[in-house]
């Protein structure tokens, strides 16, 4: 009986360990996206012309920041030579691809939608979830059970309500709405190529690859293209937007980190489902420390795409017999 109460308790303290890292991502991600807006108050990304400079310049910046912060966690952890090692294997050239999809396309996507449409692109990005399952049923042939058909329908109620009444004065909110999908579209396929890959390499690397790249091709491939060099240049010359985003940075950094521990504890269908919550800690922190005017669209559609977003990914009936299990066997 000894060794069986052992077991038990190593059960749930490893449950809650994953539990409580999947909650910290959610509240380190919703801290990311305040860090990032705040970045985008200070001049010169304040006022910046274009759509697609400013964006970049921070979600490039982000990104860069949150990789160098993985490359001396990696460094501190002795895992730093397994970089080239991963990029050389085949596992690793998907990594990449999904690296591409959700940093610069997804990533770049999300914040243009948080500079056009505030924190009412933050849970419309949070459907990812929704988008995943699609993609997981056309290209790893998983079935979409009722309970997951039930919950994307919650989700689109959800994005509808949001959508039902636009904020006074945001004349590119449906656009800022646009790449928000946009975002939970790319974030959903990065999703599938990194569930092949981290499936054969260490996912505390995968994320340094990740971050790293997308901070790379977003300042050196994308903004010469935007014309945003010049926007890049200032940015790095003043001092307040980099501090912010460098503390961006450390939250994304902290955040994935949390995400994939938990996922490897809990599973992946709980993990996203805890790190779901960063649209309500976004959402919160946006109302809270910028002032984002609170509307009834934008809270009740936000919790009504997170409870949308649960029911796709885990099966609250088998959370219960499990919970029952557990207390059975204490």
């Amino acid at each position: 009986m000894g060794k069986e109460n052992l077991m038990t308790e190593a059960r749930k303290k490893f449950k809650a360990i994953g539990i409580s890292t999947g909650l910290v991502s959610g509240l380190m991600y919703g801290l990311y996206t305040t860090f990032v807006l705040i970045a985008g108050y200070y001049k010169p990304l304040a006022g910046a012309v274009g759509l697609f400079a400013a964006p970049y310049v921070t979600s490039g910046l982000n990104d860069l920041f949150a990789g160098l912060w993985l490359t001396a966690y990696n460094v501190k952890t002795g895992r730093i030579r397994e970089i080239g090692r991963s990029i050389s294997l085949f596992p690793g050239k998907i990594i990449l691809i999904g690296s591409l999809v959700g940093g610069p396309i997804a990533s770049g996507a999300y914040l243009m939608g948080l500079a056009m449409a505030g924190a009412y692109a933050i849970p419309i990005s949070a459907m990812y979830i929704l988008f995943g399952a699609l993609f997981a049923r056309i290209f790893l042939k998983q079935k979409i059970v009722p309970r997951v058909g039930i919950g994307m329908v919650i989700c689109v109620v959800g994005a509808i309500v949001i959508n039902w009444v636009k904020p006074e004065g945001s004349t590119n909110f449906t656009l800022g709405i646009i790449c928000a999908f946009v975002a939970a579209i790319g974030w959903a396929l990065e999703g599938v190529f990194a569930a092949y890959g981290s499936a054969m390499l260490d996912t505390d690397v995968v994320i340094n690859i990740r971050q790293l790249l997308s901070g790379i091709v977003d300042l050196f491939v994308i903004l010469p293209i935007a014309g945003g060099m010049g926007l890049l240049k200032g940015t790095l010359f003043s001092l307040p937007p980099v501090m912010w985003l460098a503390v961006a940075g450390f939250c994304a950094a902290v955040s994935y980190l949390c995400w994939y521990k938990s996922n490897s504890t809990v599973g992946c269908a709980m993990g996203m489902s805890l790190n779901i919550t960063y649209a309500f800690w976004g959402v919160l922190f946006c109302i809270l420390f910028l002032k984002q005017p609170v509307t009834p669209t934008i809270i009740i559609g936000s919790i009504i795409i997170i409870l949308g977003a649960v029911l796709v990914s885990v099966d609250p009936f088998e959370l219960l017999m499990k919970k029952e299990e557990v207390n059975n066997e204490i």
